[in-house]
Protein backbone atom coordinates (compact mmCIF):
# COMPACT_ATOMS: atom_id res chain seq x y z
CA UNK A 1 0.00 0.00 0.00
CA UNK A 2 1.43 3.35 -0.98
CA UNK A 3 1.81 6.11 1.63
CA UNK A 4 -1.09 8.02 0.06
CA UNK A 5 -3.32 4.95 0.09
CA UNK A 6 -2.34 4.24 3.69
CA UNK A 7 -3.15 7.84 4.72
CA UNK A 8 -6.58 7.55 3.11
CA UNK A 9 -7.14 4.23 4.89
CA UNK A 10 -6.12 5.67 8.27
CA UNK A 11 -8.34 8.72 7.79
CA UNK A 12 -11.32 6.49 6.99
CA UNK A 13 -10.62 4.27 9.98
CA UNK A 14 -10.35 7.27 12.32
CA UNK A 15 -13.67 8.60 11.03
CA UNK A 16 -15.26 5.19 11.56
CA UNK A 17 -13.94 5.12 15.14
CA UNK A 18 -15.57 8.48 15.82
CA UNK A 19 -18.81 7.30 14.22
CA UNK A 20 -18.82 4.12 16.32
CA UNK A 21 -18.36 6.20 19.46
CA UNK A 22 -21.27 8.45 18.53
CA UNK A 23 -23.47 5.54 17.55
CA UNK A 24 -22.75 3.65 20.79
CA UNK A 25 -23.96 6.67 22.76
CA UNK A 26 -27.04 7.32 20.66
CA UNK A 27 -25.68 10.64 19.41
CA UNK A 28 -25.14 9.89 15.74
CA UNK A 29 -28.17 11.97 14.70
CA UNK A 30 -27.17 15.10 16.68
CA UNK A 31 -25.57 18.11 15.02
CA UNK A 32 -21.89 18.41 15.93
CA UNK A 33 -22.54 21.83 17.52
CA UNK A 34 -24.68 20.17 20.20
CA UNK A 35 -21.92 17.86 21.38
CA UNK A 36 -20.12 18.72 24.59
CA UNK A 37 -16.40 19.27 24.87
CA UNK A 38 -16.16 15.90 26.63
CA UNK A 39 -17.98 14.25 23.70
CA UNK A 40 -15.52 15.78 21.25
CA UNK A 41 -12.52 14.79 23.39
CA UNK A 42 -13.76 11.20 23.55
CA UNK A 43 -14.25 11.10 19.80
CA UNK A 44 -10.75 12.46 19.27
CA UNK A 45 -9.33 9.93 21.72
CA UNK A 46 -10.96 7.08 19.78
CA UNK A 47 -9.62 8.39 16.48
CA UNK A 48 -6.11 8.82 17.89
CA UNK A 49 -6.20 5.34 19.42
CA UNK A 50 -7.19 3.85 16.08
CA UNK A 51 -4.37 5.72 14.35
CA UNK A 52 -1.83 4.41 16.88
CA UNK A 53 -2.95 0.83 16.29
CA UNK A 54 -2.80 1.19 12.51
CA UNK A 55 0.56 3.00 12.58
CA UNK A 56 2.01 0.32 14.85
CA UNK A 57 0.85 -2.39 12.46
CA UNK A 58 2.20 -0.47 9.47
CA UNK A 59 5.55 0.00 11.21
CA UNK A 60 5.99 -3.74 11.69
CA UNK A 61 4.80 -4.63 8.19
CA UNK A 62 6.51 -1.96 6.07
CA UNK A 63 9.41 -3.20 3.94
CA UNK A 64 10.79 0.35 3.68
CA UNK A 65 13.31 1.13 6.47
CA UNK A 66 12.83 4.90 6.03
CA UNK A 67 9.08 4.58 6.53
CA UNK A 68 9.58 2.35 9.59
CA UNK A 69 11.94 4.96 11.06
CA UNK A 70 9.44 7.78 10.45
CA UNK A 71 6.70 5.76 12.14
CA UNK A 72 9.05 4.96 15.04
CA UNK A 73 9.72 8.66 15.51
CA UNK A 74 6.02 9.51 15.30
CA UNK A 75 4.89 6.79 17.69
CA UNK A 76 7.70 7.07 20.20
CA UNK A 77 7.79 10.86 20.26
Amino acid sequence: MSPDDWQAHVTTQAALAMGRWLEARGRLDRPIATLTRKDLECMASNAISRFIVLASQRRTQSPDPAEREKLNDLLMG
